[in-house]
């Protein structure tokens, strides 16, 4: 009894954290067409084939250019069961886009203050700005297996088959952060 009581203590004072998901980030190299789960500097698990934007990748991402924004983010939102199986979205547009963006006059000093005072005021970026937004990491849903694994086909965000969302699952959590380069 008294080891339980001292193991309950401990839990009180110093809260459980999974070792699976410590110190545990998402790199994706969208030349190699690989998501590797990292733990600081080790490949605990990689996945190959994944598909990106269907026009690339770039550092200058804007709506409706169909590339995959290159930059480091972290996972702001988790939705099951959507149509893409499982959606895990990242910060896009954080601040540091958005001051790339307004440096290079992609975007105003009016969009760039929304962004900054979204951020702000509720800890994530708007999602429906000139830059974009809704970018994530997903599953193919009920897609077609053979344009996953020909093609770029998304429209900015990381597919990668359903089987692999959920090897991944285990491995995210909010906050979790994704380098994507």
């Amino acid at each position: 009894m008294r080891w339980i009581l001292i193991g309950l203590f401990l839990l009180l004072v110093f809260p459980f954290q999974s070792y699976a998901t410590q110190n545990v980030w998402i790199l994706i190299d969208t030349s190699e067409q690989q998501l590797s789960i990292m733990r600081e500097n080790k490949v605990l698990l990689t996945f190959d084939n994944i598909a990106i934007g269907r026009y690339g990748a770039s550092r200058s991402r804007m709506k409706g250019d169909n590339q995959t924004p290159l930059g480091s983010f972290q996972i702001s939102w988790i939705k099951q069961h959507n149509r893409f199986y499982r959606f895990y979205g990242i910060n896009y547009p954080n601040q540091e886009v958005a001051d790339l963006a307004l440096s290079e006059g992609r975007i105003s000093r009016q969009v760039w203050e929304n962004i900054a005072n979204t951020i702000e005021s509720t800890g994530s970026p708007p999602q429906d700005t000139s830059l974009g937004g809704y970018i994530g990491i997903h599953g193919i849903g009920k897609g077609e297996q053979t344009v996953h694994s020909r093609f770029n086909w998304t429209n900015g965000c990381i597919a990668i088959t359903n089987a692999q969302i959920d090897q991944l699952n285990p491995w995210i959590k909010l906050g979790t952060r994704v380098v994507i380069r």
